[in-house]
């Protein structure tokens, strides 16, 4: 966006707040939507910011309720606008912060979607079992087939061992893996950055996909000085988004949830190691969570699946 005000907030986020690209990129998007709301699409920048008041804010609110958006996404989007106002007023751009006194909507009680362990085995195993149904007499699609299956099998699998956020992983540079320790340096929220072990299924994986994109590059010939692990159609690195749609491609070979999404692995990865015992001090480390209220959601999560239990073995349940 060609405003001052907007810019200037960017480099507030950038250097003070040291902000990820991935949170920059949703607060551009939040900024943007209101804009549109407020001033029609056709309206140009610098926008009078100074013009805005409280039914201009709610006006925003009111727009996505009847989207009929999750809470929690119009809250995000409402704290986003409240964040962004707020530093107006600091900077002394406007008077006054339309979004300060509105009411957020509330969460809700919201549990993620999260696979079994059996489901999770099933869903690993998947880009083999698709591309036994695909069949090519082209050796150049082979080859691309055969590079295919152990890269999605590769990222199915750190996304389950690690816990990682898709931006973490599509953005995970080769040098930040450690097979030989095996530990993968990722750099999260906020520019954070924490270890995350890997498993040996999934070190044995990214081994595969390794091997297996030489042979990619050599077909291609796009091979350059930074070394993505994950190469997509065009020899580049893969984006977040194609890994959504990888996901939801097995996920529909398997026949299982349609709503289910890459952060569904990590939702599992923390819900099966509460199952397993895990203290929630180090899930949150893992995870990369900043505030352990966070990180608690999944043991709400572990109750349900325990009364579950419950409900079927106790005679008197």
């Amino acid at each position: 966006m060609n405003d001052p005000c907007v810019e200037h907030f960017i480099q507030y986020l950038e250097g003070e707040k040291n902000a990820s690209e991935h949170t920059i990129s949703n607060y551009l998007i939040d900024i943007r939507q209101y804009c549109e709301i407020t001033w029609g699409e056709e309206a140009q920048p610098p926008y009078n910011w100074k013009a805005t008041d409280r039914f201009s804010a709610r006006k925003f609110l009111v727009f996505f309720q009847k989207l009929e958006l999750a809470p929690t996404t119009t809250r995000r989007k409402l704290s986003a606008l409240r964040s962004f106002y707020k530093f107006l007023l600091r900077e002394e751009y406007v008077e006054l912060n339309p979004f300060s006194g509105l009411t957020l909507p509330k969460k809700g009680n919201y549990l993620p979607q999260i696979l079994s362990v059996s489901e999770i085995e099933k869903l690993l195993n998947a880009p083999e079992k698709y591309a036994e149904t695909q069949e090519t007499k082209n050796p150049k699609v082979r080859l691309w087939r055969e590079y295919m299956v152990a890269r999605d099998a590769a990222i199915l699998e750190l996304l389950y061992s690690t816990g990682m956020r898709i931006n973490e992983l599509a953005k995970l540079p080769e040098e930040r893996i450690d097979l030989l320790s095996g530990v993968a340096r990722v750099r999260g929220k906020g520019k954070k950055e924490r270890l995350c072990p890997l498993g040996s299924p999934a070190i044995r994986a990214v081994i595969k996909n390794l091997e297996l994109r030489e042979n990619v590059w050599l077909l291609e010939g796009t091979k350059g000085a930074r070394s993505p692990i994950f190469l997509n159609k065009n020899g580049g690195p893969i984006t977040a988004r194609s890994i959504e749609r990888l996901m939801k491609k097995y996920v529909l070979f398997c026949g299982f949830n349609t709503e289910l999404t890459p952060h569904s692995l990590r939702h599992s990865f923390a819900t099966h190691l509460l199952d397993a015992g895990a203290d929630l001090r180090s899930v949150q480390e893992l995870l990369g969570h900043a505030s352990l209220s966070t990180t608690q959601i999944y043991t709400h999560v572990s109750v349900e699946r325990l009364k579950e239990v419950y409900q079927l073995a106790h005679p008197r349940a």
